[in-house]
This record gives structure tokens, sequence and C-alpha cells, in this order.
């Protein structure tokens, strides 16, 4: 027998064996039992999710970053950058302030000092469907 007779052969017993498989797990199907899996929403609350629902997510962490302009320059210039440089920002003073949970524009709000550390005042809450069309 040649290398490929020899090859020939092996491929002809993998497959066999491999339809043997597929029919001994498709006979085997009734053994198995349908995931039953609980539904999100409260049976009251149609559309919406119902509270305990709500608890499913309440620790799940989010990044939440305040923004205060943005700008373009090119590398050039971003390499000429050094300590006491100022850069020029799209935002005029005094301007709210982006809010941003997980990158997504939430709020807009104002800087605050509290015990010694920044914070934000929030002034302006984006609703839920004017979120929802930025994403779009």
């Amino acid at each position: 027998m040649n290398d490929e007779t020899v090859s020939n052969d092996d491929w002809g017993a993998a497959l066999a064996e491999q339809q043997a498989a597929a029919q001994a797990d498709a006979g085997g199907a009734e053994d198995y039992e349908k995931a039953d899996f609980q539904d999100l929403q409260d049976e009251g609350r149609e559309g919406e999710l119902g509270e305990s629902s709500l608890e499913m997510i309440l620790d799940i962490p989010v990044t939440v970053a305040v923004e205060i302009g943005r700008t373009k320059i090119t590398i050039s210039n971003l390499l000429k950058l050094n300590q006491g440089s100022v850069v020029e920002l799209d935002r005029l003073a005094g301007e709210p302030m982006d809010v941003l949970v997980n990158g997504t524009l939430i709020a807009h709000g104002e800087v605050v000092v509290v015990n010694e550390k920044f914070g934000i005042r929030l002034t302006d809450i984006i609703s839920p469907t004017e979120r929802v069309k930025k994403l779009k």
C-alpha cells in the first residue's frame, strides 16, 4: 500500500466514525430537557423591567467621566507641548461639562469642590429617549 491509499482509508474511517457518533447523538436527544429561563420582566409590568430584575444589574460597575472639552492638534504640535503649555478646548468658560457613563452622554453639570475634591453638580439630565437617539 502506498501513502495515498492509507490516507484515503484513514479519512474514510474517520468520516464513518463521525457519522456514527452524530447518529448516536441524534438518537439520544430525547434524554435532554429544555432549559427553563426566568423571565426578566415582572408579571404586572409589561415592557418594563421589574424591581427584582433590576437588582440583578445594580452591582455592575460603570465608568463615569466628566469632559470639559476637546480639541484636535497635529502630532508635531502635540510633541511640542511641555509643562506650562496651554491647549485651547472647544468649550467656553462657564459652559456646562458633559457627564458620560461608559462613553454615553447622560447629563450636563458644573464643577464644584467638596471636601477639597472636585465634584460635579448635575444641572441637566439627558432623557432616555434622547440618549437612544444619539446611539443610532
